[in-house]
């Protein structure tokens, strides 16, 4: 009896640990606290200013049950680690905005158009007092065959209270994200052979120099090797190592 109590108890431990909520990061803005919050992969979660702000939505019900329902859903691209519309179908989006690129409307149906917004690369707009711009993302080098061609996905920058967050989304080592300035806090993609590998990456980052960098999207690659990269030649920059893959 006592055995099986204590098998209890730690199912019911792991259970729960596995379906924790990961550790939330505060950035201060200008009107209050933004909080970070990493989900899996591509996936995360903002909030500002009472919004709720989903980035790439995957996963379950379960993955977000911790998180209050989206204002506001980005999306960047059409592959199912960033467009996953069975996750969409099964939040709660009765008063969420969408902000996708023209390829990722096409696959939303089942939202009512006046919910979205497509951005093109290069295209603004202002949501729920944030200021989003559409980064251009897409391999280095173009070639016919991409996975990621450029034109069809979106980065994004987003103004939040003062504060400039870049989405890198699956990109290469664009002259785009090279050229960008003033960036607060950036999410910058590393894995191959579908983005790029942490060189390109850590040489990207070298060039925008943003004060606060986080390597998402990074499976299979060696993100200490990745801070150390951009260390070794910048020590300002703050190199954000989190667990991207829970499970």
């Amino acid at each position: 009896m006592k055995l099986n109590l204590l098998s209890s108890l730690v199912l019911c431990s792991i259970t729960f640990l596995a379906s924790a909520q990961q550790p939330s990061d505060k950035i201060k803005t200008n009107t209050g606290p933004l909080t970070i919050s990493p989900v899996q992969h591509a996936s995360l979660v903002i909030t500002w200013n009472n919004k709720t702000i989903y980035v790439d939505p995957t996963g379950t019900a379960a993955t977000y049950k911790n998180f209050k329902a989206p204002d506001l859903i980005l999306i960047t691209d059409i592959h199912p680690d960033h467009l996953d519309p069975k996750i969409i179908d099964t939040l709660n989006t009765s008063k969420a905005l969408f902000i996708v690129p023209q390829a990722v409307a096409d696959l939303l149906p089942g939202v009512e158009a006046e919910k979205i917004t497509v951005l093109n690369n290069g295209n603004e707009a202002t949501k729920l007092d944030i200021k989003i711009t559409a980064i251009p993302m897409y391999n280095i080098p173009e070639t016919p065959d991409s996975r990621h061609p450029k034109g069809r996905g979106n980065g994004y920058i987003l103004n939040i209270g003062g504060k400039n967050i870049y989405i890198s989304g699956d990109t290469g080592d664009t002259k785009e994200m090279r050229a960008l300035k003033n960036i607060d806090v950036a999410f910058v993609c590393m894995n191959l052979p579908y983005t790029m590998d942490i060189n390109h990456a850590a040489s990207g980052v070298l060039a925008f120099k943003p004060a606060i960098i986080y390597p998402y999207h990074h499976k299979g690659q060696d993100i200490k090797a990745f801070k150390k990269l951009v260390n070794d030649k910048n020590p300002k920059i703050e190199v954000r190592l989190r667990n991207w893959y829970p499970n």
